[in-house]
């Protein structure tokens, strides 16, 4: 009897197994289902695709978007064969209005990139940010597909995108934002991270650009990925816009190419204004928005050991969080204050 029991437990708990397991089978395919109808209505949202990084996955900047009064869309902009899934906001303003094209980070289209957009828009300038790994994912997709096919797959497709492509897709972004109705034929450009970079390259390939603000990012390169920095000044020469600066004091890998850049820009003659901003970090943009929570103090557990690491890496993260938001709303009021001269 007591066997029976036993064996009757054994196939109760497998049972239980099957079950739980095939729940999270249908609730798997569900969410499939319901990332391809996002992704069919052109709207994706990066953050529900991408890993558990906190750089990628901020669902503060999703909710401060889904708060604005503004008007968003999403446009299909063509270059040749291809179509650039963009998103654009408009200014509540009563005269037309000066456009900036938002370049977004290694991370791709994700929520950040179009609340900033938003945030543009509401100090009165159409914003557009394109995803520029638009049919660039599975089934023609863009960041949002290509981010559900891996960890770091975003970053490697951004890294894989021909310079060329880039520059045709920026082009006809430009092309597109300065005929709208609503904008004056007024174009800037800003970038942030590889964004800063591709900011710096586009102002090499459009010379009728207004300004350009590069976020940590530098200066195209002669030389090779991965050898010793070398300014391309054969491709500065072709610069016919003011290039802003915004830099991090602790980001050496970035920092180490503005003397150079300043330099090589002095010498041919080129506007090139860069400011660098104390104890901040590469990413201050993102790091430093308002709404990013504050790190939350350690409670103590009883080791010394353990709480005063805790401690000391709270005060650590503190200061970092104090001087990126910092070091974000300067460069913002900075930011602001250049666009309105334009």
């Amino acid at each position: 009897m007591e066997e029976h029991m036993k064996t009757q437990r054994v196939e109760l708990r497998r049972l239980f197994t099957m079950i739980v397991l095939g729940i999270i089978a249908i609730l798997y395919l569900c969410a499939g289902v319901v990332a391809q109808d996002m992704s069919a209505h052109h709207h994706p949202s990066v953050s529900a695709a991408m890993d558990a990084d906190t750089e990628t996955i901020q669902d503060w900047a999703k909710q401060q978007l889904a708060k604005s009064p503004r008007h968003h869309e999403w446009v299909k902009i063509k270059n040749g064969n291809r179509e650039v899934n963009s998103f654009v906001v408009y200014p509540e303003v009563s005269k037309k209005a000066t456009a900036v094209i938002v370049i977004h980070e290694i991370f791709g289209m994700s929520d950040w990139v179009q609340q900033l957009t938003d945030e543009l828009a509401d100090a009165g300038y159409i914003a557009i940010a394109p995803d520029l790994l638009s049919g660039m994912g599975p089934n023609g997709g863009g960041t949002a597909e290509i981010a559900a096919t891996g960890n770091n797959a975003v970053g490697q497709a951004i890294r894989a995108l021909p310079p060329d492509q880039i520059a045709g897709d920026l082009n006809a972004v430009a092309e597109y934002i300065a005929k709208l109705p609503a904008a004056n034929g007024k174009v800037a450009v800003g970038g942030f991270c590889w964004g800063g970079s591709t900011t710096f390259f586009f102002a090499t390939r459009r010379p009728s650009l207004k300004a350009a603000f590069v976020f940590y990012g530098s200066a195209p390169s002669s030389n090779p990925q991965g050898q010793p920095y070398t300014v391309d000044k054969a491709a500065l020469e072709k610069i016919g816009a003011p290039v802003y600066g915004f830099y991090a004091e602790n980001d050496m890998r970035i920092d180490a190419t503005v003397p150079p850049t300043t330099d090589a820009m002095k010498e041919l003659k080129k506007p090139y204004d860069p400011v660098t901003y104390a104890v901040a970090g590469h990413g201050f943009m993102r790091a430093g928005e308002p709404n990013d929570p504050q790190p939350a103090a350690p409670v103590a557990k009883g080791d010394e050991a353990a709480d005063k690491k805790a401690a000391d890496d709270y005060q650590k993260a503190l200061t970092a969080y104090k001087a990126n938001r910092k070091a974000r709303d300067d460069a913002w009021t900075r930011l602001k204050a250049i666009l309105a001269k334009i």
